[in-house]
């Protein structure tokens, strides 16, 4: 706080010192004179177009499903015949032949231990499935 050296000992000033704000404002006033032309710069975009009667090109990948229950059993495309882990590999070896490539979509409970997730997951990868996808199921 200053302090003043008049008459009055020891009592503080009333007066601000303006100085540090008329610095600040003149460095502020400078930036925004030299910032402020570039701001207007126009740069041009060509934006595509979408057309909504125009049919898709391509269809949309195939929906390949694994559901694995909480027991670590693997079901492939149904919930009635489990699949052991060699048939779940040659699977994926078939599938990732395909072209396109379907997505795998991983379905599992939500007691799964995440071990059975992880080692279907890294059978898919390692028969070159790229498009992976992962669902759950609610408490039931």
């Amino acid at each position: 706080m200053a302090m003043s050296s008049g008459n009055e000992s020891g009592s503080p000033m009333s007066e601000i010192n303006v100085t540090p704000l008329v610095d600040v404002m003149l460095v502020l006033l400078i930036i925004f004179m030299i910032t402020a032309p570039l701001m207007s710069h126009r740069i041009t975009i060509k934006l595509p177009t979408a057309n909504p009667h125009q049919e898709e090109k391509t269809p949309p990948p195939e929906v390949v499903d694994l559901a694995i229950k909480s027991d670590g059993s693997m079901y492939f495309q149904d919930n009635q015949n489990p699949i052991t882990d060699v048939e779940l590999k040659a699977q994926f070896a078939t599938l990732a032949n395909h072209s396109p490539q379907p997505e795998l979509q991983i379905r599992a409970a939500h007691d799964t231990e995440f071990k059975a997730v992880r080692k279907a997951l890294g059978e898919a990868k390692d028969a070159g499935l790229v498009h992976v996808g992962f669902m759950t199921t609610g408490k039931e």
